[in-house]
């Protein structure tokens, strides 16, 4: 049985331990921003300037602000005071490593759930990231994030379905065979 020994020290395995778990908590306030609808959330995940941002099909970008703007068109959109967009991000299987003190890599699973209620969709895909993360004023930042889809369906809402959005809130359920009529 082979077993690494570490030349690390007991505080730099523990520093190195919160870096992940820092990393970690900042991939998960992200997917919880998409999905909440937090457009100032989503952008803060990531550095102020410059960043390599690629999520195929929904565009390429050399800065965090371009995305953002997509996020604020697609997922802020609004028929009937309901959302047209309901999105669920669950991400598992973070294998972070880091690369300094002030720099990180990771990769990500996500399995992603997507209501389109103007197209009366589902889309059920599951996606693979490539991210890396830097310390910006102190705190982990996405400084690279590529989205790859392993495989997607599309298909149809049953007209029989309802859809109820936040649940906080008092709001009329959306039936998809009222919407077709």
């Amino acid at each position: 049985m082979n077993v690494a020994v570490s030349t690390e020290t007991l505080e730099q395995r523990i520093s190195r331990l919160e870096a992940i778990e820092a990393i970690k908590a900042l991939k998960y306030r992200y997917w919880r921003a998409c999905d909440g609808k937090d457009p100032d959330g989503f952008r803060a995940s990531f550095v102020a300037i410059g960043a390599s941002i690629d999520f195929g099909e929904v565009g390429a970008f050399d800065d965090a602000d371009g995305i953002a703007n997509v996020y604020r068109a697609v997922a802020l959109q609004k028929d009937g005071g309901q959302h047209v967009i309901l999105d669920m991000h669950h991400g598992l299987h973070p294998d972070i490593r880091i690369t300094s003190d002030t720099t990180a890599e990771g990769a990500w699973t996500l399995r992603f759930r997507q209501l389109n209620m103007r197209d009366l969709t589902e889309k059920v895909s599951a996606v693979e990231y490539d991210d890396a993360y830097v310390i910006e004023d102190g705190q982990w930042k996405v400084s690279k994030c590529h989205a790859t889809v392993l495989w997607a369906v599309v298909r149809p809402l049953d007209p029989e379905a309802t859809v109820v959005e936040n649940f906080s809130r008092q709001v009329k359920p959306l039936n998809s065979a009222e919407l077709l009529s």
